[in-house]
């Protein structure tokens, strides 16, 4: 049988009332093509279900527009109604509007738990690792205490202008939580896998952090 993953996106559209957000869409594309052409079966679900809000969309890339009219992102899902069971990876795209909608949805946390204590990968891109600031284990513990983690820097918040203007400072946050977060050069490539904890710093990292998830379930 095909490996199944599931890629989970943000529905909350508003960036702290400075503009419109939604999930990056190159964030969800990039790892769907490589997770189709790796043979896994995937799909889609946010944490209101439907239609999500997206952010950060380019025509001009093939894999964006692929994805796109795939349909896969047109009635996603409600993560509520998701049964983790089914699924031996998550993916939790970024895009700023996680911020806001998966640190405290109990589903963001509930399939990410049960996905990991059954054995399977977990996997985080950019302001994706939001969902982990939230995600705790069965025995209360956070899934990322002690665990090397790349997410979103506080410097490329500043760089994008809104480091006061998200609920919370992501790498702060997870290290709150017992994270060792491992920042890379702003915008660069940076992917960090710590046994079944897959994470990414950024959009250019949402490639590459889906090989390391291809790999880990192959």
């Amino acid at each position: 049988m095909s490996k199944r993953i599931l890629i989970v996106l943000t529905s909350h559209d508003d960036l702290g009332g400075v503009e419109r957000t939604g999930y990056y869409v190159p964030e969800a594309a990039h790892p769907w093509e490589i997770f189709t052409k790796a043979g896994f079966e995937v799909d889609v679900a946010s944490v209101a279900g439907g239609e999500p809000p997206r952010d950060g969309y380019d025509p001009d890339d093939h894999v964006q527009a692929a994805f796109l009219a795939a349909g896969l992102h047109r009635d996603t899902a409600r993560l509520a109604g998701v049964d983790a069971s089914a699924y031996d990876a998550v993916l939790y795209a970024g895009g700023h509007g996680t911020m806001w909608d998966f640190p405290g949805d109990p589903d963001v946390a509930r399939v990410g738990r049960e996905i990991y204590e059954r054995g399977g990968v977990v996997a985080a891109v950019c302001h994706g690792p939001s969902a982990l600031v939230g995600l705790t284990l069965s025995d209360g513990s956070h899934l990322v205490d002690g665990k090397r983690v790349a997410a979103f820097t506080n410097s490329e918040e500043t760089a994008r202008g809104v480091a006061e203007v998200v609920p919370f400072l992501l790498a702060d946050a997870l290290t709150e939580r017992g994270a060792r977060h491992e920042p890379a050069p702003n915008w660069q490539a940076h992917v960090v896998v710590d046994g079944r904890l897959v994470t990414g710093q950024n959009p250019a990292s949402a490639a590459p952090l889906a090989e390391r998830v291809v790999g880990l379930l192959a």
